[in-house]
């Protein structure tokens, strides 16, 4: 079971221009291909009359769901790098939409490839990359007086803690 993966804080957006074209790079933390999938939809309609809205996403503990699409650019040259991206940052569970509104100057497969990678960058770094601690919270109730000792152990286990304010009791809760 994972421990810790990485994804992003926030859905967030970030627009770059390269050659007069302007990309828009969108990402959007995920659970499921559902959310994804409604993600990438409601990009789409925000910008219907964009030249292409590429996407992917990755989605699962270990990655079991990848899907990307090219929306219309010349195959591999958009879904594929966004996809790559995903990969190469270990992100998982999030999806990225990379709106082109063409400039009028093409710039070939290789440019597309470098254009729609760097529209992920950025989408990225608007929705900042986190790492993600998976725990279970667990509470105990115990009197006062071992309260010292219990901390010191848990501490000494590396066990995350905290304290609920509660005026009646002394709680102490213990995260893995």
């Amino acid at each position: 079971m994972l421990e810790r993966y990485r994804t992003v804080r926030q859905a967030g957006e970030k627009e770059i221009v390269i050659r007069k074209s302007r990309f828009i790079g969108h990402i959007k933390p995920v659970e499921s291909e559902e959310e994804a999938v409604a993600f990438i939809e409601e990009i789409k309609k925000k910008h219907w009359n964009a030249t292409h809205n590429c996407s992917a996403y990755m989605i699962g503990e270990r990655d079991e769901i990848q899907k990307q699409s090219d929306d219309g650019e010349p195959s591999g040259t958009a879904g594929k790098p966004i996809l790559e991206v995903i990969k190469n940052q270990n992100l998982k569970n999030v999806a990225i939409v990379v709106t082109r509104y063409f400039g009028g100057i093409l710039l070939g497969a290789g440019g597309l490839i470098r254009a729609y990678t760097d529209g992920a960058v950025a989408a990225i770094e608007a929705g900042e990359a986190i790492t993600q601690v998976l725990h279970q919270e667990v509470l105990v109730e115990l009197d006062y007086t071992w309260l010292g000792k219990a901390e010191n152990e848990l501490h000494n286990r590396g066990v995350r803690m905290g304290r609920p304010n509660s005026p009646t009791k002394s709680h102490c809760i213990a995260c893995r």
